[in-house]
């Protein structure tokens, strides 16, 4: 097989941000406004990522459209694992953002372990692939804990929210081109931290109240827009194929 998932460019960066606030509000969109409920956004949203994985993992090479398809439902799906365990199971933000780091932290370990790397660039395998879908489902499960964590329970807002994880990410950023810090580890790093930083990017332009704060926009017109953004985005990717690997990098 070809290289399974994007490479790293701006593009990525730009489209993992806006699947992530995607994540957030369509979640809240089918439970809340369509009035699906909790339990029955998790069937459909699990439902439609076992179809969506199934047909990424029977491709033999990446292709945008499928690929970021999966990465949107398995934000909806991982936002929805972490707001079960709080709202239906009263399971504490700062209890289950422990947790969900924890369990990162052993798929990564075991991960490296079988394969001796964490690296993206040559996904060509269905193990490796599987490493990779668990670690994202975990790093979207995590993204939501600790942003609702900040954001709500530690009453920041999302507005203070957003400087936050962003200067996080700044943070690394300057990390990896200033300073030359290992790339596996900080791709990694600022993968987790996208997941908050659009989290609350989404709950403040869709919600409105006096205690966190929002514009108001809804769910509704909120997916909608980044929704079409993600679709300009992987139109444009799919056309150019900017975001590629050649055959000769993957061997």
């Amino acid at each position: 097989m070809l290289n399974k998932v994007p490479e790293v460019t701006v593009f990525f960066w730009l489209i993992k941000i806006m699947c992530t606030t995607v994540g957030e509000t369509a979640a809240d969109y089918l439970n809340d406004t369509l009035g699906f409920g909790l339990t029955n956004t998790t069937y459909v949203a699990g439902a439609l990522l076992a179809v969506l994985l199934l047909a990424q993992f029977r491709a033999r090479r990446y292709v945008p459209a499928l690929y970021w398809s999966v990465v949107v439902v398995i934000s909806v799906f991982g936002t929805l694992i972490t707001d079960n365990m709080t709202d239906r199971y009263g399971v504490a933000l700062t209890t289950s953002t422990p947790i969900f780091a924890a369990l990162l932290a052993v798929v990564f370990a075991t991960w490296f372990a079988v394969e001796r790397t964490l690296s993206i660039h040559a996904i060509t395998t269905v193990r490796r692939e599987a490493f990779y879908w668990l670690a994202i489902l975990c790093t979207f499960a995590l993204g939501t804990a600790a942003g609702d964590l900040v954001a709500e329970q530690y009453q920041l807002g999302y507005a203070t929210s957003i400087g936050l994880f962003g200067g996080v990410i700044a943070a690394i950023a300057v990390l990896r081109l200033g300073f030359r810090a290992n790339a596996v580890l900080t791709f990694w790093l600022a993968y987790v931290m996208t997941r908050p930083l659009g989290a609350s990017i989404g709950d403040e332009l869709s919600q409105h109240g006096h205690r966190y704060g929002g514009l108001g926009l809804g769910t509704t017109g909120t997916s909608a827009l980044f929704v079409a953004g993600i679709v300009v985005l992987v139109g444009f990717l799919t056309v150019t194929r900017r975001d590629q690997t050649s055959p000769q990098l993957t061997a």
